[in-house]
């Protein structure tokens, strides 16, 4: 397999680098990371990409996704991080939508998969409980058939921005006699406005509310909101996880917030005079690990994805994938918004 970038890649690095650079603002940064306009800022960037075509790179393309290669999604998530702009929300774009285009009925597909193109509809995650958080499948919360609707009884822990969600994913119990605790779990889409549901906020140690306990008394859903098969959803479930691990790896946001804190010390004042990181240090343990595992994420999501082998040719200016080129022309606006993760009273704009 050859690694270099080809003229094509180069080519398309430079297109979107230019995209982020003239499209992400100032003023939209800043709204992004202000907690007060966090929500319809992302769902204006998203909407941007959605314009543009790039919301959802890993979707089949007749369902809204790109035609990217993996090397063109690799590239894209590089520039995207290094010029300090979000990813999308994943729970809707990167978690249940390949679920619903792989499991889903025609109806549900025909209604869900383009509000979530468009960010319509904010997402949440009900998997973790109170008694079931790393034993997933000891799962409680109960739905129990009443006609045409499951009644919903349980709570759900650590749920992610589900103060702002429209809908979660939720993994529910049907069938409490089932032999093995892996089974009779259900796969269900679950509307946040339905009476019944109550979100409490977990306050984190940095004073951030991202996390929620979510309760549920009484909770109608439609069966028809049941993805799959009944009792099956543990394979849902785990057909969702494989695609949480690279929606969330954030290899690429991990690999610009190293360098800019080696930047950040570097800045700092040592007895009257600027300190510098000691040479020949690298990145240290951190930093081999973020770097050790972006080539072989890289490669699960091409095996994830089912593409075929990868002919890169050994083209261009020398770039490698593993080393792209995205550290010229980086000054003004997009520096200091990159930066901004890093400086004190900034805040990440993140989903986890």
């Amino acid at each position: 397999m050859q690694t270099r970038f080809s003229e094509q890649d180069l080519a398309f690095q430079q297109e979107v680098r230019q995209f982020l650079e003239e499209n992400y603002s100032e003023d939209l940064n800043t709204r992004v990371q202000a907690r007060e306009t966090f929500k319809p800022a992302i769902i204006e960037w998203q909407r941007i990409l959605h314009r543009q075509g790039w919301i959802a790179p890993g979707w089949p393309v007749e369902l809204g996704g790109t035609d990217w290669t993996d090397t063109q999604r690799f590239i894209y998530e590089n520039e995207r991080a290094h010029l300090g702009v979000p990813d999308v929300n994943p729970f809707g774009l990167k978690m249940v939508g390949p679920v619903i285009y792989t499991f889903g009925t025609k109806e549900q597909q025909e209604y869900f998969l383009p509000r979530i193109l468009a960010s319509e509809d904010w997402w949440c995650q009900g998997y973790s409980e109170p008694g079931a958080g790393s034993d997933l499948a000891s799962l409680q919360t109960r739905a129990v058939r009443d006609g045409d609707d499951y009644i919903v009884n349980g709570s759900k822990i650590w749920t992610t921005n589900a103060q702002h969600a429209d809908w979660m994913f939720c993994l529910v119990r049907t069938d409490p006699d089932a032999e093995r605790k892996q089974q009779g779990i259900s796969f269900v889409l679950i509307d946040m406005k339905t009476p019944g549901i109550a979100v409490s906020p977990i306050i984190s140690l940095d004073g951030r509310h991202s996390l929620n306990e979510v309760a549920f008394d009484e909770v109608r859903v439609p069966i028809a909101n049941c993805i799959g098969e009944e009792n099956k959803g543990w394979t849902y479930a785990k057909a969702l996880l494989a695609h949480e691990r690279t929606a969330i790896a954030g290899v690429a946001d991990s690999k610009r917030e190293i360098r800019l804190l080696k930047e950040t010390a570097g800045r700092e004042l040592n007895n009257g005079r600027f300190s510098t990181p000691p040479r020949g240090r690298g990145d240290g343990a951190h930093g081999a690990r973020v770097y050790g595992i972006a080539g072989p994420g890289f490669c699960f999501r091409r095996r994830l994805a089912g593409g075929g082998v990868i002919d890169l040719e050994n083209q261009g200016n020398g770039n490698t994938a593993g080393t792209p080129d995205i550290t010229d022309g980086r000054s003004g606006p997009v520096r200091r918004r990159a930066r901004n993760r890093l400086e004190p009273g900034g805040n990440r704009a993140r989903f986890w």
